[in-house]
């Protein structure tokens, strides 16, 4: 478990590299950072051999669309199965609880 408190979001996702939308499967997290005020996303894309083609094995500028969540991050080279690591910083592609609320009834 990881020292901080993680939202994420797994699932469907398109992403867009170089102007071309690809449809594939995410795993995220996410948390805020107290001490400079961001909240940094990061998380996996799974095999897709269009992601691998259009980032090429590098790092990548990409657009994330997770149902009606956009976010702006970057590829990073893939690991020894293909998946290559997204992250990000500031508005996640997936909803974060934002009032004591919602956080009281997701702990519920």
């Amino acid at each position: 478990m990881s020292e901080h408190d993680e939202d994420g979001y797994a699932g469907e996702a398109v992403l867009v590299i170089d102007g071309t939308e690809i449809a594939t499967t995410v795993e995220l997290r996410g948390y805020f950072q107290p001490i400079d005020g961001y909240y940094r996303w990061y998380g996996r894309v799974a095999t897709n051999e269009q992601v691998s083609a259009a980032a090429g094995g590098k790092k990548t500028a990409v657009e994330i669309r997770a149902g009606e969540y956009t976010a702006k991050g970057e590829l990073s080279d893939p690991d020894p199965w293909d998946r290559y690591r997204i992250m990000g910083t500031s508005t996640p592609p997936f909803h974060v609880p934002t009032s004591l609320e919602e956080l009281n009834e997701l702990n519920a």
